[in-house]
């Protein structure tokens, strides 16, 4: 696994973006950035496979490396399609290459495709959005979110992993410095810490738990739980009604 030194150096900060470069070291960048991320995949591919059906596809939206994607092949029935989508093609290239070192014989299509526009979803008994939808554009969230109910079948789930904000500002402050405390233990300096703080300030566009479920329930999902919760970070699973 490449490390991450993406904001090791100084530089003009401009926007953090899925490069080839971002690519290369993506695996190491989120196990060192996010809480518990290996917990978060066992826990995912173990709802996913609970809620997955025969005759059905699951889909990864956001799946970049293929992290969650690999996680779930070792839980899930593998005569169950997987599709992977993804907006950069250096993603899905690594994607590719993972895949193919583990030796899946299960069928996985991966499509470039940005979850801003229109994607095709159909005949799904599962979705999962892991640390994606704060990246879509919050004025495209619920178009999104509604794409998906509208392509699960019923009783099918949608599984979101998310970085939130607190519900009472007075604790936003505290768990952000909670947050980079962590990033510190995992090795990472301080100008690294601010440089990709700078780079996603516009990018990635936290929601409050509460948001995110007032957004599920707006769109039809009437059966929604909160299965991990770490001071900023949230991980939900939304039902489908009969």
């Amino acid at each position: 696994m490449n490390k991450d030194e993406v904001f090791k150096d100084h530089a003009t900060p401009c926007d953090f973006k899925f490069t080839s470069k971002v690519a290369g070291v993506f695996d190491d960048m989120v196990n060192r950035s996010v809480p518990f991320y290996e917990e978060i995949q066992r826990m995912v591919s173990e709802l996913a496979a609970d809620h997955a059906t025969e005759h059905s596809k699951i889909y990864d939206l956001g799946c970049s490396t293929g992290t969650t994607l690999i996680h779930m092949d070792q839980k899930v029935a593998e005569t169950i399609p997987f599709v992977g989508i993804d907006d950069s093609p250096a993603m899905l290239e690594k994607c590719r290459t993972k895949l193919a070192v583990i030796g899946s014989r299960r069928s996985v299509e991966l499509e470039v495709a940005d979850l801003n526009k229109e994607i095709g979803i159909e005949n799904a008994s599962v979705v999962v959005l892991c640390l994606t939808l704060q990246f879509v554009r919050p004025m495209n969230r619920e178009r999104l979110v509604k794409q998906i109910f509208n392509g699960l079948q019923k009783e099918g789930v949608l599984i979101i992993v998310e970085k939130i904000l607190a519900e009472d500002g007075h604790f936003n402050r505290d768990f952000i410095n909670y947050y980079y405390d962590m990033k510190r233990r995992h090795h990472y300096s301080e100008m690294e810490i601010s440089q990709k703080r700078e780079a996603l300030e516009n990018v990635l566009i936290p929601y409050k738990l509460s948001e995110n479920i007032a957004l599920l329930r707006d769109v039809g999902f009437e059966h929604c739980e909160v299965f991990f919760k770490w001071y900023n970070f949230t991980g939900i699973i939304a039902k489908k009604s009969l």
